[in-house]
């Protein structure tokens, strides 16, 4: 019997031109169905694809300049038709699905819109990730953070038969602490669902999603499974979207990485959570979140970006976006804006 701890995941980059509206997505989830059996099937002779992760963007984009448009042209409910019909491709295969993301409307939050990934198993939503730290200015979604006795737990980890698993979105793993508050959540498996444009990619000297993917491995102990959007200028204009999807080992070794700039394309590795289990039990040297003195950083006890502040307003702005910016500039002593 094989030992479901030890499997291939998949890291499956797409270049789809963005829908401008709901009806459109289905296009995109319809090619994602047949990357997935492609993938599954195609590697069944080595081991089992047992984990699927899709880029940020796959299923929908913040395309427009307002929250407003963003609602009206592209908010969804979850549940709804697309991660149903991933829930019944992870039963067909026995797989585990990271979603691509979509923009996601919830009635218990009046007028936000959450940049959002769900991990879909053989049972269907096992958790939803709303994106923490959206791109600003530019992304005019909602934070959970902004939101006053905002309930979920802002950074789920599920833990699954194929090991813990937890994801976060994009411009969330240049903040160091996303990942490790994944990890001392339980996640052993890091999942990245990203759109990293040019020319912060893989090639020096900004290789900047390389270097950020290795690091969060080995300073959290824990595999990167990093999925990154490869659109066309054409498709998700005003950038390119460099790929070089990748899976890490919890040492910071790259196992596989898609060249730059390849486009749609699959890469698979080998992920072995049992091994990590005994390197985490057994090791005493470079434990990094055993030996976090968290009492050594006053910083956090400051407020930077403030919680809270969501007002459930009917639109949101890139301007507002650079106000709350040079608010968050002054009070970390930065000063006015430079002249």
């Amino acid at each position: 019997m094989s030992n479901p701890l030890r499997y291939f995941a998949a890291a499956i980059q797409t270049d789809f031109e963005h829908p401008k509206n709901r009806a459109e997505m289905r296009r995109n989830t319809s090619r994602i169905l047949q990357l997935i059996d492609s993938c599954v099937i195609g590697y069944r002779p080595f081991l089992p694809v047992r984990l699927l992760v899709f880029p940020e963007f796959a299923h929908a984009a913040p395309a427009y300049d307002t929250l407003k448009q963003l609602r009206s042209k592209l908010g969804i409910e979850i549940p709804n038709e697309h991660t149903d019909k991933l829930h019944r491709k992870a039963r067909e295969h026995g797989i585990y699905i990271q979603s691509g993301t979509m923009l996601e409307v919830d009635r218990k939050y009046p007028n936000a819109l959450f940049n959002t990934t769900c991990l879909i198993g053989p049972d269907g939503i096992m958790s939803r990730y709303r994106k923490v730290y959206p791109w600003i200015p530019w992304e005019v979604h909602t934070s959970p953070h902004d939101i006053p006795d905002y309930e979920e737990e802002l950074f789920p980890v599920t833990d699954t038969e194929i090991g813990k698993l937890g994801a976060a979105i994009c411009y969330d793993w240049l903040f160091p602490e996303c990942l490790r508050q994944l990890t001392a959540n339980g996640a052993e498996v890091l999942i990245r669902v990203s759109a990293y444009m040019d020319p912060f990619g893989t090639s020096p000297p900004t290789d900047w999603w390389t270097i950020v993917n290795r690091c969060r491995a080995l300073e959290n102990l824990a595999y990167v499974v990093a999925a990154n959007q490869a659109a066309r200028l054409k498709h998700y204009p005003p950038f390119s979207w460099p790929g070089g999807s990748m899976i890490v080992d919890p040492e910071g070794r790259v196992v596989v990485q898609a060249t730059s700039g390849d486009g749609e394309k699959t890469v698979v590795g080998p992920v072995d959570i049992s091994a990590l289990r005994h390197e985490r039990c057994q090791r005493q040297a470079h434990q990094m979140l055993p030996h976090l003195r968290s009492e050594a950083h006053p910083m956090y006890r400051s407020r930077y970006y403030p919680g809270g502040t969501y007002a459930a307003a009917e639109d949101f702005t890139y301007e507002e976006n650079e106000l709350r910016i040079e608010q968050a500039k002054l009070r970390q002593g930065y000063g006015r804006r430079c002249e």
